[in-house]
């Protein structure tokens, strides 16, 4: 083993032994009806952003690895959106490679791809691994963290600063319950980001080193499926927890717990209030089909058309109130109509009040009629109409 390795196992030795403490020296946190025992704490679903339980939400605190929600998220836009692919091969800086703590172990010059890096990064919360992202994407950590700031800006994440890539301690450097519980959102919102964060253990450098998730509830919870952990003296330990059942997909954040264990107990509770509790049901899904809408002017009488978008409807268990739908079509439907306009909404209503409104839209391009053909339909009518006439007369 190189020095340089021999160094980042004796970092990542005090590093793991700061979290073994005792208790006492710890912050207590904050009890509560459902058991909580942390400074602040949230509980959402994902589908709709509906709050189901906090505690201290806004709160400006130190939130460590889980800061890396926010560096996989902008990982994962680059990828969607076509500027990064899972095969690029990301090299590895003397700066990247210099970084302590919970690492995957980087020697500068080595080259591993945007999938290994991704591992890395969401099961070994590699803080190396960042850095190295963040370098190849922007050129630079620092012009990375800017673009962190103006992605939490545009998410409306009111209390939050980002001053590093993954979450090491430094002063200005903040979130807050509920903000990372909108970063977690639109995180999973890219689902490939599962096919990492739900890695119980795995291997690099084709099986030279293994990982092993540090959210154990991956392994212990069902239905767990992310998202990020983090400890630090000053952050505590912090989670935040996905997991899905039923087709309810829920986002459990737990800041400045005063042990680890603590930490996955109070997620753990949350998840369990918010199963035990709420269920979500799906009126209509994005691409489902309606009759086809009658139409004016065009060479089709009619077109096709479906729902534009999903509607999910979060509701507490055991309720009875009935959601009825309405299917309201724009008035005088002409042609020429583009795959993709609006011929209308659907609502939905519960009790006289509107939930919801889902677009209609067409899954068909619809020509116009030319002018001949206008003109031509138009004799036919008078024709059909004098021949109708003449037989009645007979």
């Amino acid at each position: 083993m190189t020095k340089t390795c021999l160094i980042k196992n004796l970092i990542c030795f005090i590093t793991a032994a700061a979290l073994f403490i005792p208790r006492a020296a710890f912050a207590e946190g904050e009890e509560n009806e459902l058991g909580v025992n942390a400074k602040a704490a949230i509980l959402m679903e994902a589908s709709t952003g509906k709050v189901l339980y906090e505690i201290n939400p806004d709160e400006q605190l130190p939130i460590a690895s889980v800061t890396k929600i926010m560096t996989m998220l902008l990982i994962m836009e680059e990828i969607d959106g076509g500027r990064l692919t899972l095969d690029d091969m990301v090299s590895v800086s003397e700066n990247a490679m210099s970084y302590g703590g919970s690492t995957m172990f980087l020697e500068t010059g080595e080259q591993l791809s945007v999938n290994d890096m991704l591992k890395g990064i969401a099961v070994a919360s590699a803080n190396d691994g960042c850095v190295a992202m963040a370098e190849h994407i922007a050129g630079s950590e620092d012009a990375f963290v800017g673009k962190m700031n103006e992605r939490a800006a545009a998410l409306g994440m009111e209390n939050t600063h980002f001053v590093n890539t993954n979450g090491l301690d430094e002063d200005g450097h903040y979130s807050s319950a509920r903000d990372v519980a909108v970063m977690s959102r639109e995180l999973i919102s890219h689902e490939k980001i599962f096919d990492y964060t739900s890695i119980w253990m795995d291997e690099l450098r084709g099986g030279k080193f293994q990982l092993a998730n540090t959210n154990k509830l991956i392994r212990f919870y069902n239905g767990a499926n992310g998202l990020k952990t983090g400890s630090t003296s000053k952050a505590l330990c912090c989670l935040s927890a996905t997991a899905k059942r039923d087709n309810m997909q829920l986002i459990a954040v737990v800041l400045g717990a005063p042990t680890s264990a603590e930490r996955f107990e109070s997620a753990k509770k949350l998840l369990d209030y918010g199963f035990a509790n709420y269920s979500i049901t799906t009126h209509i899904t994005a691409g489902d089909a309606f009759d086809d809408v009658p139409i004016k002017k065009g060479v089709a009488e009619t077109v096709g058309a479906a729902a534009a978008d999903t509607y999910s409807r979060l509701a507490r268990k055991g309720s009875d109130e009935a959601v009825e739908s309405e299917i309201i079509l724009n008035e005088n439907l002409c042609a020429p109509i583009a795959k993709g306009d609006k011929l209308g909404v659907i609502r939905f209503t519960s009790g006289g009040e509107t939930l919801a409104e889902v677009d209609i839209i067409s899954t068909s391009d619809a020509a116009k009629k030319s002018v001949a053909a206008i003109i031509g339909d138009f004799f036919k009518t008078i024709m059909y109409g004098n021949e109708e006439r003449n037989l009645e007369k007979n």
